[in-house]
């Protein structure tokens, strides 16, 4: 049994119907993981929120998107890609909506963990649905145009989340998905075409290994959010770094005893490239992670910028990324990733060492500007060219789950920046609002990502092979 032919045609009305659909739909999910933190001040003081609580908006997110993009992507193969893309979409909507009415820091939280379920139904099936729907004449610029777009509504987004802020309220940057959840259900109701995978033996899914790797990373996250307010040797404190750890190993086992049924195939790992590059895709996207939490609350607590402005300081990042990716992954399929691999985290790491001077009434075009955009152009070299060399670590049959699991290392990444580096550098409680405080940490915490990309660097220096192939035996 095989699936029907795509024969969807991008120039079509259905065409243009199912664009809107998916890219508007990822465009959702990728403002929500960015634009939060422009809100973080404002939130905090309206919440009363702790420095814990602003770690766990951020985090709650990133931790179950992290957890179940894999799943997400392979419950649209066996149920229908368009059914849950509309759950997905249905749910992210809806966990938008509680986000902005929560009356309490816990009620945001809770509501930003069904959110990031929500974006694990929908972020996969988004791109899912365009290489079931379209022809293959097509597929190549339909996969562009949602590429592109969705970068587009990234870097719009803390501009947007900003102007919002300042106008209204923190609340409407998700009040806001509301009518844009109810245009992408309308969208894909009308157009986007029902397809699944039509094998008929198909293994089990492997919710085990979802739940499990989510509550290792939640213990472990726990334990480091909430250790500078308990204590690093409080009673919960260590139970959760004994949960997160057991979670994990009975992950690896899980794994392991479902071999190629497992969501992460441990014929993967056997693949030493790919394991590398998954840390460094750690590394880097932590640092990025970081930066931005401590920028965001630096640039409104310290500097004295709106939130608006706040979000237009970090435009040249999207920027960057949005116009140069498509050139640095031309480039690294001509000579190869790794001399990009190795250069992209050593200026982006200059750019964060620059930013080391924001203070007070820092001016945008001398002491914000210069480190964003190194920043940003390292994060540019690196992007395109990491996709391109772990595809190449790995067989083609495994390149979805490769892809899949890259996606998820990168949130990983970034959650863990955020659980981290207040512990790190001496920040809890309400010293966020305390500009002398922050600053002190800020410094610190810019240190931390500096030095991340500097091991992502030396990763790559290490372990990626020079010329067009980056692939390597195990």
């Amino acid at each position: 049994m095989t699936e029907p032919p795509a024969t969807l045609r991008l120039a079509s009305p259905a065409g243009r119907g199912v664009m809107l659909a998916t890219t508007l739909a990822s465009g959702m999910a990728f403002l929500d993981a960015t634009v939060v933190n422009v809100a973080l001040p404002h939130l905090g003081r309206e919440l009363h929120a702790s420095t814990a609580g602003l770690q766990w908006t951020v985090d709650g997110y990133l931790l179950t998107l992290a957890a179940f993009v894999l799943l997400g992507g392979a419950l649209g193969d066996r149920y229908g890609r368009r059914r849950v893309f509309v759950i997905g979409v249905v749910w992210f909507t809806v966990a938008s909506v509680l986000s902005g009415l929560a009356g309490g820091v816990e009620l945001l939280i809770a509501a930003r963990v069904l959110q990031g379920v929500g974006a694990a139904l929908l972020t996969p099936g988004s791109l899912s649905v365009l290489r079931a729907s379209f022809h293959p004449d097509d597929r190549g610029r339909a996969i562009g145009v949602w590429s592109g777009l969705s970068g587009v509504s990234t870097a719009v987004g803390p501009f947007l989340g900003g102007w919002l802020i300042d106008a209204l309220s923190w609340r409407w940057i998700f009040f806001l998905n509301l009518p844009l959840g109810a245009l992408v259900l309308l969208a894909a109701l009308r157009w986007v075409p029902e397809s699944r995978d039509p094998a008929t033996e198909r293994p089990p899914f492997d919710l085990a290994g979802a739940l499990l790797g989510a509550l290792g990373l939640g213990g472990v996250a726990y334990a480091l959010i909430e250790a500078p307010a308990r204590g690093p040797g409080s009673a919960s404190v260590l139970a959760a770094v004994a949960f997160g750890v057991a979670a994990t190993a009975l992950f690896v086992a899980v794994e392991r005893r479902r071999g190629s049924a497992a969501m992460l195939p441990p014929e993967l790992f056997a693949v030493r490239l790919f394991g590398v590059l998954n840390l460094y895709t750690v590394a880097i996207y932590a640092a990025l992670g970081g930066q931005l939490f401590f920028l965001s609350v630096q640039l409104q607590t310290v500097a004295h910028y709106s939130a608006l402005q706040t979000g237009l300081a970090t435009l040249p990042i999207t920027i960057l990324l949005a116009a140069g990716s498509p050139a640095a992954g031309a480039l690294a399929a001509r000579i190869g990733p790794r001399l990009l691999l190795v250069a992209g985290p050593l200026v982006g790491g200059l750019g964060v060492l620059l930013l080391r001077g924001v203070g007070p009434n820092a001016p945008y075009w001398t002491d914000v500007l210069p480190g964003v955009s190194l920043f940003g152009l390292g994060m540019m070299m690196v992007v395109a060219p990491l996709t391109t060399a772990v595809l190449g670590a790995v067989d083609d049959r495994f390149s979805g789950v490769a892809s899949g699991f890259n996606n998820a290392a990168a949130r990983a990444g970034g959650l863990l920046a955020v659980a981290a580096l207040p512990l790190l550098v001496g920040l809890s409680g309400s010293a966020y609002q305390m500009p002398g405080a922050f600053t002190a940490a800020f410094r610190a915490a810019m240190l931390w990502c500096a030095g991340l990309m500097l091991a992502g660097a030396a990763l790559a220096a290490l372990f990626v092979r020079k010329g067009p192939s980056s692939a390597q035996p195990g």
